[in-house]
């Protein structure tokens, strides 16, 4: 793919202002579409079934309690690859008799709704190994959302064995700021109240040396120290911008917020191709706070980064 299709098809994540605070960006998803189809399907799969056999104990977890919330994104996630992807994905209900099939993976797999002995593995796990996307269900009580259930193949530096259980607040207090200027009361509060039928999404991004989708707290001594190689010579090859597309979908029987977090990633030298991107994108990482360069891993290179866009900005 040439760099002007990658960039047509990347989730930009910036609004009109040269500036990047954490805040609450979520905005209504419409249409209400929980995953997306790309052309690096194949690849993907492959690497969240690799991981997923080699890395279980890090890649899924679910409480008991969380198996109806479980069938819910089932029957959300199948219904949709349908709908929208009908030449690749085909679903046959005949009551509770489910019959579906991925032609892209070659599988057909027939089961009894809401009767986990006749899939092979939880209802939640069985979904996530047909979609690109990473699955989290946070569910409600006590006046709180938890993490309750989830798999996580390429998670942008954290752990889903470390958070799991872990209460919406505890699992965002590492990032500056979100106690100290209550964002983290103010976001949950938002959770609290989306409704059934009412889907938002967000963008999160990051940088990234090197295009890996796995970069998880428990790999860290293996992607980490890719940080400190960056050159003026590499750069625009090597760091890649790393974007999180987010959706939030309120279960409406179990109550519970389906998550679903769909990674992209683009190397610099592609995506400066977009003369505004490279404008913007060099004024907001020329102005990003310590705090935040340094919470999201980039102040090692940052400076290297920030020569190379002015650089190419001199060329436009």
């Amino acid at each position: 793919m040439v760099s002007t299709e990658k960039n047509r098809v990347f989730p930009y994540p910036f609004g009109e202002h040269d500036v990047y605070r954490y805040s609450n960006n979520a905005i209504p998803l419409n249409p209400p579409i929980a995953i997306e189809v790309t052309e690096s399907y194949i690849e993907e799969m492959n690497l969240k079934r690799e991981l997923l056999k080699k890395h279980p104990e890090r890649c899924y977890y679910s409480e008991p309690h969380t198996m109806g919330a479980q069938w819910e994104a089932l029957d959300l996630i199948l219904h949709q690859l349908a709908k929208y992807y009908p030449e690749t994905f085909k679903l046959v209900t005949n009551d509770d008799h489910w019959i579906f099939t991925n032609q892209q993976t070659g599988e057909k797999q027939s089961f009894t709704f809401g009767d986990q002995s006749t899939l092979n593995m939880e209802p939640l796990d069985f979904v996530g190994r047909h979609v690109q996307e990473d699955l989290i269900l946070m569910m409600q009580r006590d006046g709180d959302l938890f993490l309750d259930a989830g798999q996580l193949c390429f998670p942008a530096n954290w752990s889903l064995y470390f958070d799991a259980g872990m209460s919406f607040k505890e699992i965002h207090t590492p990032i500056p700021g979100f106690k100290s200027e209550s964002l983290d009361e103010r976001i949950l509060q938002f959770l609290m109240r989306i409704e059934p039928g009412s889907p938002w999404w967000r963008k999160n991004w990051s940088l990234m040396v090197g295009n890996r989708l796995d970069t998880s707290l428990e790999t860290f001594a293996e992607w980490g120290q890719a940080r400190k190689k960056v050159t003026k010579e590499n750069v625009g090859e090597l760091v890649h911008l790393r974007v999180e597309v987010q959706k939030l979908f309120r279960l409406p029987k179990s109550n519970g917020i389906l998550f679903t977090i769909h990674t992209h990633m683009l190397a610099l030298e592609d995506f400066i191709q977009h003369t505004p991107w490279l404008k913007q994108f060099s004024a907001i990482l020329k102005e990003l706070p310590e705090f935040i360069t340094d919470y999201k891993g980039i102040s090692l290179y940052r400076e290297v980064v920030l020569e190379y866009l002015e650089g190419e900005l001199k060329k436009k």
